[in-house]
């Protein structure tokens, strides 16, 4: 059988707005300043930084090596490095199976809302029961998953070059233009509340920037690390097969330390921009205590925060919502090409063949995860704590779990079995330098595997969260 010629990015840039695409997503908007706001603002920033530059840093290379040094999908690479490793390959496969069908339900939720206040309904968006009566309902929140699913699943059957490439460099630039305004007028807010007092953006600002140690000891100081950890699989998409996958899509001449840095770059510009676009806002409106809402911080507390704005809160939820939108279809198309990449190189199928295949089976477990809140509701007590409906177990099963399991098992064949020179070989294959060279080693080799077991082990309850 002749061997199909393997689809690749047109060039270094469209592989970096894809991958930037792929980590500007949902858990980067609302989870990022969640997380800030919990955890010293500025403290949160500069552990989160550090993480970013050495932890994220050699995950992300390792599995953009991975993938070009293969030139295969998740599912395949591993086994195709090492024979024994082809474990990985499914749990890497899994993951994306198991978040796909949930995501493009949130997706729907944030197409609702922008639905909502581009036809001027933002009020009816800001009603207390306005979000529970959505999810709750019978058929809506299907309908506006299946809109979601089916726009993702069309860019996919287009192909690399033509979809997601071409999709990437459209919505990228918007997304972050975007972005960049909200942050900017979040910063010129005011409000005065029933007491006379005073707040403004800058004040938030400060909350956001300015480190607290208020409460923190040692122990606290860790668990802030472990949080950040955690993070940095939304913001990179790393342990998740993506970056596999896009990195077989890399052309062998193209410089990989480059474009992993400006990666690492716009990620982090990002993440930290949303931090400025939301916490701000938000502490103008409702204090301190409105950046504990958590998720459901973009679809109740930011409604009613645009509604007392007035007319120009109609305009910024407008946009606000249509950059989540963009956001949500960049991060939901590189996690459906994740599946449909390995399919094509584990069966050999045709591209339509595989994305069709996927779309329905994630349409199936996206209708049981909208059913969860309405028919089939019920309430579990996780390991970690926490009390989950059907979407929370899956997230739970693949953020907490299997991801940190791919991530260790990735650390364990870059850093012992194949040894690093294999991914610094692969980076530099074309003469560049490897940047981090010894940063690189140690961090796969020693520090990553621990902290991501120490992740592990307090997501199944063996070490207690922090209360």
């Amino acid at each position: 059988m002749k061997e199909r010629k393997r689809e690749s990015f047109g060039g270094s840039i469209g592989f970096v707005l894809a991958a930037a695409g792929s980590a500007v997503g949902l858990g980067n908007i609302w989870r990022f300043p969640y997380l800030a706001a919990k955890d010293g603002g500025g403290l949160f920033l500069v552990v989160y930084l550090v993480l970013a530059v050495t932890f994220g840093f050699a995950l992300l290379t390792s599995e953009v090596a991975i993938g070009r040094k293969t030139k295969q999908s998740p599912l395949t690479a591993y086994k195709k490095l090492h024979k024994k490793s082809g474990f990985l390959g499914v749990i890497a496969c899994l993951i994306p199976c198991i978040i796909l069908p949930y995501y493009c339900v949130i997706g729907g939720w944030v197409l609702k809302y922008f639905i909502a206040f581009v036809t001027g309904h933002g009020a009816d968006a800001a009603q207390d029961d306005y979000f529970t009566g959505f999810i709750t309902a019978d058929y809506e929140p299907m309908i506006m998953m299946t809109i979601f699913m089916a726009v993702c699943a069309v860019i996919i059957f287009i192909g690399v070059t033509s979809g997601i490439e071409r999709s990437s460099r459209i919505l990228m630039p918007v997304l972050f233009v975007l972005i960049l305004g909200i942050a900017v007028y979040s910063l010129t807010l005011s409000h005065t509340d029933e007491s006379g007092v005073t707040t403004n953006g800058l004040d938030g600002l400060r909350v956001y920037l300015i480190p607290s140690f208020e409460g923190v000891t040692v122990s606290k100081f860790f668990y802030i690390v472990l949080d950040a950890l955690g993070q940095l699989f939304y913001s990179l998409s790393i342990a998740m097969g993506i970056m596999i996958a896009y990195g077989s899509y890399v052309k062998d001449d193209a410089n990989l330390m480059k474009s992993i840095n400006q990666i690492e770059i716009f990620d982090t510009l990002v993440a930290f921009l949303a931090g400025i676009m939301i916490i701000p806002t938000v502490i103008v409106f409702l204090g301190a205590d409105g950046m504990t809402k958590g998720p459901s911080l973009m679809f109740v507390a930011l409604p009613k925060i645009f509604a007392s704005m007035g007319v120009a809160g109609d305009i910024i939820g407008t946009l606000f919502f249509a950059m989540v939108l963009f956001a949500a279809i960049t991060s939901a198309i590189s996690i459906l090409e994740a599946i449909v990449s390995s399919l094509i190189d584990k069966f050999k199928l045709e591209r339509g063949k595989a994305t069709l295949i996927e779309t329905l089976f994630a349409f199936v477990l996206a209708i049981v995860v909208c059913l969860g809140y309405n028919v089939w509701y019920f309430e579990f007590d996780l390991p970690n704590g926490s009390t989950a409906q059907i979407l929370d177990i899956f997230d739970y099963v693949s953020n907490n779990i299997l991801m940190p399991v791919v991530a260790i098992g990735t650390c364990v064949l870059v850093g012992w079995v194949l040894k690093p020179e294999m991914v610094i070989n692969e980076v530099t294959k074309n003469g560049e330098k490897f940047n981090r060279r010894g940063l690189f080693i140690v961090m796969t080799k020693f520090i990553a595997p621990v902290l991501l077991l120490i992740l592990l082990f307090m997501s199944l309850g063996i070490i207690p969260e922090l209360g």
